[in-house]
């Protein structure tokens, strides 16, 4: 296998090294955007992993001052963009170097954010004309290397926020404006060859929610659609095998570039998958794509009236035996127990007590615009407990 066919430079929507080994022109790309003193930004776990140090120690050696910045949750909150915020002012940074997951990507892109503003972050949710409130003159630049092949956050333009503020019931909120999208990207599959089985299946999954949801959405946007496309037929040929063989690079490079194309053809719009994930995300603090993952089937048969005549083509470019929209569900149940995750959210210790909250919680969800059907509260808490029960 040559490796140097997955070796490419794309400007689409930013610009993306994409390549096994290119996390070492990290420091060159410093260079170019002329930040001398990048902070860091990653989560705990990987603070401690040698990856992450040797990116450090090759910045050092090239006289880049750079430090670390890891206090952020699985899911993070708007206090961990204070103190990211403020690490970022007493270390006298420049820029900054978002390294991880979604949960690093996010909060890096937040804190990029904030760091320019004098209002509070809540001001900058995703809702009418917020966008303009932002003094993007002193945002900060971003370069976003991801560590594992799901959120495709590294080609966003928002982060998703966690608002702690109500202790009963914390909401997921999405903070946006066009300039943070990161200025260069760097997809290295290297990166994620540690990543555990289980993590690669969630990832790979929330990937395919991505590409999926974008494909059903109802608004118009054919070029999304046709990256969506695509991305759902990397993600079927290629992430079994990344879950199987995680020295697979080949898999590894096809789903993380699935990733980054699911994310970008999401412009198209999402639905009721994530909006019933990030209501649940913020409520149980399970990881995002595992509750895409586990919801999956049960918002396509809530939507299959809809979306059965979309889901046809796309089974024939799958190369399904069964091209009817039952076929393209079985191919989703059989592919979900290929890689080991759960069929109900009751098999991750969620229960039905709180299915009026999380119905209401999904409705607002600014995801749920993009549903193929206007759902209602009362509904989104009917597909919320057949989820958990496990009844399609």
């Amino acid at each position: 296998m040559d490796l140097e066919q997955f070796t490419a430079n794309w400007h689409y929507p930013t610009s993306i090294r994409t390549g096994v080994g290119r996390i070492k022109e990290l420091p060159l790309i410093c260079q170019e955007l002329v930040i001398k003193a990048p902070l860091l930004v990653t989560d705990p776990a990987l603070a401690e992993l040698d990856m992450l140090k040797q990116a450090e120690c090759s910045l050092i050696l090239q006289g880049i001052h750079c430090s670390t910045f890891s206090a952020i949750k699985a899911n993070p909150c708007e206090q961990n963009i204070k103190d990211g915020v403020m690490a970022y002012q007493q270390g006298k940074h420049d820029g900054i170097i978002a390294f991880g997951g979604g949960s690093a990507l996010d909060a890096g892109k937040a804190i990029a954010l904030m760091v320019g503003q004098l209002r509070p972050i809540w001001d900058f949710e995703d809702v009418g004309d917020n966008h303009k409130r932002v003094n993007t003159a002193k945002m900060a630049k971003v370069i976003a290397i991801p560590t594992t092949a799901g959120t495709g956050s590294e080609v966003g333009r928002a982060a998703v926020i966690t608002d702690e503020s109500d202790a009963k019931r914390h909401i997921k909120r999405i903070i946006f404006h066009a300039d943070m999208l990161p200025k260069v990207v760097i997809l290295d599959a290297q990166l994620s060859q540690s990543l555990p089985t289980k993590l690669t299946a969630a990832t790979g999954m929330d990937a395919l929610s991505h590409a999926l949801e974008a494909y059903c959405a109802p608004s118009f946007h054919p070029m999304a659609e046709g990256i969506a496309i695509e991305a759902i037929r990397l993600v079927k040929e290629y992430l079994p095998r990344a879950v199987s063989n995680g020295d697979d690079i080949e898999a590894r490079a096809q789903v993380m570039v699935a990733a980054t194309m699911g994310a970008t053809a999401f412009q198209r719009g999402l639905g009721g998958m994530h909006a019933l994930a990030h209501s649940l995300g913020a409520v149980y603090g399970h990881h995002h794509g595992l509750l895409n993952a586990i919801l999956m089937p049960y918002i396509l048969k809530a939507n299959e009236d809809v979306i059965s005549q979309k889901i046809v083509p796309l089974t024939r470019y799958l190369g399904l035996e069964n091209t009817s929209f039952d076929g393209f569900l079985q191919w989703i149940l059989v592919l979900r127990v290929q890689l080991a995750i759960p069929h109900s959210l009751q098999e991750i210790a969620i229960d039905t007590c709180r299915a009026d909250d999380i119905g209401m919680m999904a409705f607002n969800d600014p995801c749920a615009a993009g549903n193929p059907i206007s759902l209602t509260a009362e509904q989104y808490s009917q597909i919320f407990q057949s989820a958990v029960t496990g009844k399609l």
